[in-house]
C-alpha cells in the first residue's frame, strides 16, 4: 500500500561538472547520491508539468524556467510550491537508501471525487541487492509493475550527463505532447500525489497510508523511460475516456 503524501490546503491554492585533465571527454559518472538528486529534480518538474499541461491550475498561476534545453513551466502558487517541495524532500531522503519503487500523481475531480488522470514513475535501481530487498515488501509489491518490467535492463556502459539530460528532454515532450491523446479535464480537478515505500521506511507522521487511486476502466499508454547509471524511470499514464 503506498505511502500518500500529506494533505494540502483546497488550492487557489549544478549538476557539478568535471573535467578528466587527462582525458576531457571522459564520461562523467554519477554517484548513487548524485543519480538520486537528479531522480528528484525530474520528478519535481515532472509534477509542475503535469499541473500545467493537464490545466489542474491555470496558465497565470505558471512561470517559465529553463532547464534540460527546454522552457518549464513551474508553479507560482505558494500552497502548490510548499506541497510538492515537502513531498520531494522526503522522497529524497528515500530514494538515496532504496527505498522506493513509484511515484505516482494522481488527478482528481473535485465534484465527484473520480480519479480521471493517474502518472505512475516507476523508480528502478540498478543494484541487486536493492532489488532483492524491495521483492520482500508483499505490501509493495501490491501495485507495482510486472517483474519483466521492473528488472530489465542493467545498464551496459557509464552514460554522460549529456545523455542523460537528452533522455530527459525526450521524456518532457512526450508529456508535453501527451494533450494531443489524453481528454480534456471539466471542472474544477485536484492532485495528490502517492510514493511506494518500503514497508520497514521511516515515515513522516503526518504522511498516510492510501489506496492506490487507480483511474476506472482506464486506458493506459507507456511514455518513454530514461535511466542515470543508478536508477532506471518508466513512466505510465492512465485515463479515463470520457462517456
Amino acid at each position: 500500500m503506498p505511502a500518500a503524501a500529506p494533505s494540502k490546503a483546497a488550492p487557489k491554492v549544478k549538476e557539478d561538472k568535471s573535467k578528466s585533465k587527462e582525458d576531457k571527454s571522459k564520461v562523467h559518472k554519477l554517484s548513487l547520491k548524485g543519480s538520486s538528486k537528479l531522480c528528484v529534480e525530474f520528478f519535481e518538474f515532472a509534477a509542475n508539468t503535469i499541473l500545467f499541461q493537464r490545466g489542474v491550475y491555470p496558465p497565470e498561476d505558471f512561470a517559465p524556467v529553463k532547464k534540460y534545453g527546454l522552457n518549464m513551466m513551474v508553479s507560482l502558487d505558494d500552497q502548490v510550491k510548499a506541497y510538492v517541495k515537502k513531498i520531494m524532500s522526503q522522497l529524497n531522503k528515500w530514494i538515496q537508501k532504496s527505498k522506493i519503487s513509484k511515484l505516482v500523481i494522481v488527478i482528481t475531480s473535485k465534484e465527484t471525487g473520480e480519479h480521471l488522470e493517474r502518472w505512475q514513475f516507476d523508480v528502478n535501481v540498478f543494484n541487486e541487492d536493492s532489488k532483492s530487498k524491495r521483492k520482500t515488501s508483499s505490501k509493495d509489491q501490491e501495485n507495482t509493475a510486472p517483474e519483466s518490467e521492473a528488472d530489465a535492463a542493467t545498464p551496459t556502459a557509464e552514460k554522460s550527463e549529456a545523455e542523460i539530460q537528452q533522455e530527459i528532454q525526450s521524456l518532457f515532450r512526450q508529456i508535453t505532447a501527451s494533450v494531443t491523446f489524453l481528454p480534456m479535464l471539466d471542472g474544477n480537478c485536484t492532485f495528490n500525489v502517492l510514493v511506494y515505500a518500503d514497508a520497514d521506511s521511516d515515515v513522516p507522521l503526518e504522511w498516510g497510508d492510501s489506496d492506490a487511486k487507480e483511474v476506472k476502466n482506464a486506458e493506459k499508454v507507456m511514455l518513454r523511460s530514461f535511466s542515470t547509471n543508478s536508477h532506471r524511470i518508466d513512466t505510465l499514464v492512465s485515463y479515463r475516456l470520457g462517456e
